[in-house]
């Protein structure tokens, strides 16, 4: 009879603590809804309207203002949703993070390469990644007419020096409001709803590449990807400032960089624009 009424003494006390945290997991349910509807929704609508119209341009100077607009936009509602989201699942970034690493596969890489060295390790692989696709593009920039990219992204590239800015400003951006958002207050917010830590990361990194729905299919396949690698990155050195370091690189090296010494748009005038590249 013990055992039993100790049983049932717990399941009362399971019960309701759960009733007590339903409103609030109602409201993080209600909040995540909110966000990813928003995200991807607008993302659609980019890949229906906005960049479609954007591959029709010719002149750098209509591409300037469209990218002016997006930069804007960009920082605002993504910068927006994540200042949302943050204050509703500050609680949850340690818990779901340490629940993240229970994860078999995470739990050893943490053990063996986690702390200071594992940060050590990041930004050493980081490196190592950015030169192996940077010094092929130096060796090979008078034989490579087009710049290579996973998605429909070629519209993107600047063309002349005028655009430099803006795929500069783009990268900033993404690398600090999207790492904000998916790498640490949607995981969170995901968290406070499972319970989950690694389920969290998993979904928010699938929500970042449905974020790239206008690059199409290889676009989001290799954003989520990407998503992936940048959580494992920020679980092990558990500094959200390297994977925004580390995103940022990664854009700069495509909008600033590739552009630069491939199509040596620093030297090309808005009237002397190439036709935007094809991918």
């Amino acid at each position: 009879m013990s055992d039993y009424g100790g049983r049932k003494d717990f399941f009362i006390y399971v019960l309701i603590a759960h009733c007590d945290n339903y409103p609030v997991q109602l409201a993080l349910i209600a909040l995540f809804l909110v966000v990813a509807v928003l995200l991807v929704v607008r993302a659609a609508n980019r890949d229906r309207t906005d960049y479609r119209r954007f591959k029709k341009l010719r002149t750098t100077r209509e591409r300037q203002l469209v990218l002016r607009r997006w930069l804007r936009e960009s920082f605002l509602v993504n910068g927006g949703l994540a200042a949302a989201v943050l204050l509703a699942s500050w609680n949850f970034i340690v818990p779901a993070s340490r629940s993240a690493l229970d994860w078999p596969p995470l739990h050893w890489l943490h053990d063996n390469l986690g702390g200071g060295f594992g940060l050590g390790v990041g930004i050493g692989l980081a490196v190592t990644v950015g030169l192996v696709l940077v010094i092929p593009m130096f060796l090979l920039r008078r034989q490579v007419d087009e710049l290579p990219a996973i998605g429909d992204v070629g519209a993107l590239l600047p063309r002349t020096r005028g655009e430099l800015k803006y795929g500069f400003g783009l990268s900033i951006n993404a690398g600090v409001v999207e790492e904000l958002l998916f790498r640490l207050g949607m995981p969170a917010l995901l968290f406070g709803i499972t319970g989950n830590g690694a389920l969290a990361f998993l979904v928010a990194s699938i929500l970042f590449g449905l974020l790239h729905v206008y690059q199409k299919v290889w676009g989001v396949l290799g954003a989520v990807i990407l998503g992936l690698v940048f959580s494992v990155v920020y679980l092990l050195t558990g500094s959200i400032w390297v994977v925004i370091i580390v995103h940022a690189l990664v854009d700069l090296r495509s909008l600033v960089l590739l552009p630069i010494v491939v199509q040596r748009v620093w030297h090309k005038t808005e009237d002397e624009a190439p036709p935007i590249p094809t991918v």
